[in-house]
């Protein structure tokens, strides 16, 4: 691999444009209103389009203002359908947002005749051109896409950081924005301002339809991996800068290694964030599937580990009690954590390999450090059943269904109110000893 200025010039351009969509795509993420961002990548052509057949050219702030007027056009056009039409936002979004696209790809086509501009390029971008095209800044030649991206990522950072509170409010509870002064339509139209801004200037770049990649998904990452805003921004704009690194790195090595010509970099860098996505999917902190699944099956296993200390200090009380088989631990209790043979065993080890329970003679006993633990579950269940009993008036065949539910989400705090409510009783209702 070959790493030359154009290189360095195409990373920072695509990291722009994606840490710029990123940005004002997490309010989107956040509002829940994704589908925004693709009405607006796609209804802001009609605009471009006409800035290109009155300018005649594709420089200069005319085709920025035209795209971002149509974008705040497209936010209030929708919000009319929608109320007035008395359709839901999806198809509020997809009557405007249609009808505009398609008015913009038939002007497009009109414009390419007399403008040096593709129907292509504003659909998938053109990133590895962003270097050929510069201008002069001091002594500095720098392409003039970085500029605009720069510009625009400027002012997005500029208006977040003003009106961080403000956005704050009225994405989280437009409600009580509004209570307290802030009008939530006002911060509405703002945020539709930004994004049709930054849909337009990174066409050059992904392209409109990359863009919606490059507004929804980073959120959609930082939604997985943190709950709190400013960490959720950064969340957002730091993966899709860094889907803009890894994205062209991919594009220039992947496809030569199968004998390939290398590939568009704004669709790598779209599959990278698909990649991002769903690696935060999986292994998220406390959203991943993974995790999600490593909890609930810990949670079954202290079920399960609870159930059988319980039955065996049951066993123990018995004067005659000799700790019980594997058969018998399946079938003395009707717990359906503890009858199943694969669970008991899997339960069984984890308690032997914790010092909990031994084996002799194939029948499991506790030990001494398990006979502490043992008693502790059963106290809290024989507790939960006096308070059944006693304060609910439930019957004594139902009692222990309900009770050994409780014993294993029973933290010390609400076991100790359960000491102090029965200080007096020494007995269970069925007069069991508490132990």
């Amino acid at each position: 691999m070959i790493w030359t200025s154009l290189d360095s010039w195409i990373v920072v351009a695509a990291a722009l444009a994606g840490a710029s969509a990123a940005l004002v795509g997490a309010f989107l993420v956040l509002e829940k209103m994704s589908m925004m961002g693709d009405a607006i990548s796609h209804a802001v052509l009609p605009g471009i389009a006409i800035a290109f057949i009155l300018t005649g050219s594709r420089v200069g702030g005319s085709i920025l203002v035209g795209a971002t007027a149509f974008g705040v056009l497209t936010a209030m056009l929708v919000h009319v359908v929608r109320r007035y039409g008395r359709l839901d936002d999806g198809a509020a979004m997809g009557v405007v947002f249609t009808v505009l696209f398609a008015l913009g790809l038939i002007l497009i086509e009109q414009a390419a005749r007399h403008v040096d501009i593709h129907p292509d390029h504003v659909l998938f971008g053109s990133v590895e051109l962003v270097p050929l095209i510069v201008v002069e800044i001091g002594s500095m030649v720098i392409p003039r896409g970085v500029v605009v991206l720069s510009v625009v990522l400027l002012v997005d950072l500029v208006v977040v950081i003003l009106f961080f509170k403000e956005l704050r409010l009225v994405t989280f509870d437009p409600a009580l924005a509004t209570t307290l002064g802030i009008s939530a339509t006002g911060m509405h139209y703002l945020l539709m301002t930004l994004v049709a801004l930054t849909t337009v200037a990174a066409f050059e770049v992904v392209g409109s339809i990359l863009v919606i990649a490059m507004l929804v998904v980073p959120g959609a990452i930082a939604h997985l991996l943190t709950r709190r805003l400013a960490p959720f921004l950064l969340v957002s704009v730091g993966s899709a800068i860094l889907a803009a690194v890894v994205g062209h790195l991919a594009a220039i090595t992947i496809p030569p290694r199968f004998g390939f010509e290398d590939t568009n970099t704004a669709g790598a860098m779209a599959t990278m964030l698909g990649l991002f996505f769903f690696t935060a999917l999986l292994a998220a902190p406390e959203r991943g599937l993974v995790t999600r699944v490593w909890s609930m099956l810990s949670s079954r296993m202290v079920v399960r580990t609870q159930d059988i200390l319980g039955l065996l200090a049951r066993a123990s009380e018995h004067p005659d009690g000799d700790g019980l088989s594997a058969s018998e631990l399946r079938t003395v209790h009707r717990s359906p954590f503890t009858v199943r043979a694969t669970g008991l065993r899997v339960g069984l080890i984890l308690l032997r390999v914790r010092g909990l329970v031994r084996s002799e003679g194939g029948r499991f006993r506790l030990t001494d450090s398990g006979r502490s633990a043992a008693v502790r579950v059963l106290r809290v269940h024989r507790l939960w059943e006096r308070f059944f009993h006693d304060v609910g008036k439930v019957g004594l065949v139902d009692l222990h269904p309900a009770a050994d539910y409780l014993e294993h989400y029973t933290d010390a705090e609400l076991r100790d109110e359960l000491e102090k409510e029965f200080a007096g009783s020494d007995t269970d209702p069925r007069g069991n000893p508490l132990p």
